[in-house]
């Protein structure tokens, strides 16, 4: 397959430093300072979302060598494994995350945002205001999935 090259729109400003502490985003108020390249307008009308997709790169995590065999999640034996792309975490392939998070406030070029899981200094490659029509009615996940994040997003 082709390769391509993805150069960041912006970088990830917030009190979260250590990749290995993973839960408790919930309360994290983020900033993310969008290139200037873009212009002091390039946030306009995301004020009036109370959400936005934040698409980013797991920069500080290595890719794995091979993919093909499930682990168990986040590497704990009492879960079950699973194959690369049933799970979200970095060590992936193109180690990109995916996170939707409250819009606080937008001026100029900075976004601040509330559940943001990256840590700072995370280069993000995109943002996409959140759209219900975007937005599956009903999420259908194993059980064991709600069990381990029940401490993910709480402050």
């Amino acid at each position: 397959m082709p390769s391509f090259e993805i150069t960041p729109i912006g970088t990830v400003r917030n009190d979260r430093t250590d990749v290995q502490h993973t839960d408790n985003w919930g309360a994290v108020r983020s900033t993310i300072t969008v290139d200037e390249r873009f212009g002091e307008a390039c946030l306009q009308g995301l004020e009036g979302f109370s959400h936005v997709e934040v698409i980013f790169v797991f920069d500080r995590f290595p890719e794995h060598d091979d993919y093909r065999e499930p682990r168990p999640y986040r590497g704990r034996s009492d879960l079950p494994p699973v194959g690369v792309f049933a799970g979200r975490g970095p060590r992936r392939p193109n180690r990109i995350g995916v996170s939707c998070c409250a819009v606080e406030s937008v001026r100029g070029r900075e976004l601040t945002v509330v559940g943001l899981d990256a840590v700072s200094g995370t280069p993000v490659i995109d943002l996409k205001p959140t759209m219900a029509e975007f937005r599956p009615v009903e999420v259908k996940q194993p059980e064991w999935v709600s069990d381990m994040m029940s401490e993910y997003f709480r402050p």
